[in-house]
């Protein structure tokens, strides 16, 4: 069992920054990746950033690419997503994901644990 706890939302002004942070507990033996996915009111939820949990390679959307860094601390089991030059189309709700599963780190549906997200809001 995995569980994950997102932490750092807040509301900022455009051009600020934020960083969240996931917590990571349980048995994560097997744990592929984890990627950062975010949910506008009325949209889908979409992936923004994935970081492997052994090589620590990453992956970005295009919409967030130069602006945010995924990161992740091995002693503390957490994945940090560190967001500079925030814009208003960045207001979502952010939550962390887990896969056991190799695939599209884009594809909800590979996804075994998921956080309960944590809001971040943008203003102009």
């Amino acid at each position: 069992e995995v569980r994950l706890v997102e932490s750092g939302g807040d509301s900022v002004q455009a051009g600020g920054s934020l960083n969240l942070s996931c917590t990571l507990s349980g048995d994560l033996f097997g744990l592929k990746f984890m990627t950062w996915f975010r949910q506008a009111p009325g949209k889908e939820r979409e992936a923004v950033a994935m970081i492997f949990r052994d090589a620590g390679y990453t992956h970005y959307d295009d919409s967030v690419q130069g602006r945010f860094t995924i990161s992740q601390d091995t002693a503390k089991n957490t994945v940090s997503l560190q967001m500079n030059s925030l814009k208003p189309d960045d207001t979502a709700i952010y939550s962390c994901a887990a896969t056991m599963s190799w695939g599209s780190w884009r594809n909800r549906d590979l996804y075994n644990y998921w956080g309960q997200g944590t809001q971040v809001t943008v203003s102009s």
